[in-house]
Formats: structure tokens, sequence, C-alpha cells
């Protein structure tokens, strides 16, 4: 394969490193709402942490995306399906923003800054307001879910794209 056909290295990078840092961010949600354990406040404080860092990674990864020209999806996909790609890759873009701005905002809510590896402090972005907390907390929930909708439709995606269709999409990443 060409370079126009890859994505480019920091491109490639920033995806799989943000997939298993979203992977564990994800499970890691997933294990704290399911129970109260004397280990959920270390996952806790490691997920508020490394929320933070995958803000930050997304940040890099816009940047990224808009300074490096992806590959272009196979002529052989229909316009829907090349619609529904780039539809796809917006809602996921949306997603990794929002999850952790839901995250750093739901903690302000509670009044609890949040330590980034004992590095740095994040201050509280509102007012406390267990109103607004809740809200918060239903949304980066839900968001949590929709993330994992979206993942699995982009996996099953690229899947088809490399077993079944085994056209270039599927490698240009890898």
């Amino acid at each position: 394969m060409s370079q126009a056909d890859v994505y480019s290295l920091p491109a490639r990078i920033l995806h799989w490193s943000m997939a298993l840092l979203l992977f564990s961010l994800l499970l890691a949600g997933l294990a704290m709402v399911q129970s109260l354990q004397t280990w959920h406040l270390t996952l806790l404080t490691a997920h508020k942490s490394l929320g933070v860092l995958a803000l930050l990674l997304v940040l890099v990864r816009l940047v990224v995306r808009l300074t490096h020209r992806p590959p272009a999806l196979p002529s052989t996909l229909s316009a829907a399906q090349k619609h529904a790609a780039h539809g796809t890759q917006v809602l996921l873009y949306v997603a990794m923003l929002a999850m952790p701005i839901t995250g750093l905002l739901m903690q302000g809510a509670a009044g609890r800054p949040v330590s980034v590896f004992g590095l740095f402090t994040v201050p509280a972005l509102l007012p406390v307001d267990l109103r607004t907390y809740g809200l918060l907390r239903e949304l980066h929930g839900w968001g949590a879910w929709g993330l994992i909708a979206l993942v699995l439709l982009h996996i099953t995606a690229a899947l088809h794209h490399g077993l079944i269709k085994r056209d270039k999409v599927l490698r240009s990443m890898l």
C-alpha cells in the first residue's frame, strides 16, 4: 500500500493508544457502577486521571486529523456507506470529547477538583449543585453507553472491511 493508502504514523499511534485507553476507561466505569468494594476509590481516582489524559489526547488527535489527510475510502463504497462512515467518525469524536468534559463538570458540581496522577489538579469548573451533579452523572452514564455502541459499530465495520470485503480500510489503520 502506498503512503496515500494509510493513515499517518501519528494518527495510527493515537488511534491505537486511545483505543486501549477508552477500553480501559469504559471497563473501569462499568466496574465502578457495579460495585462498592474497597478498590472502588482507587479505580475512581485512576479513572479521573485517565479521563483527563483521554481529553488531552483527543485534542491532539483532532489536530493530527486536521493536519494529516486521511486515506480515501474505497471507491466501491456507496455514497450512503461513505456518509455513514463519516457520520460515525464524527460521533466518535463528539463522544470522546463529551465523556471527559461531562466527567470533569460532574466532579465540579460535586465540589471535587480532579487530581491528575498527583501532578496537577483541574479545579472545579462549576459551582457545587447536586441537581447539576445528578444530571451530569446521568449524561456521563448514557454517554458511556453511546460510546460503547459507537465503538462496537466501529470495530464491526473494521472487521467487515478486513475479513469480508478484504479492502484497504482496515489495513490503512494497521
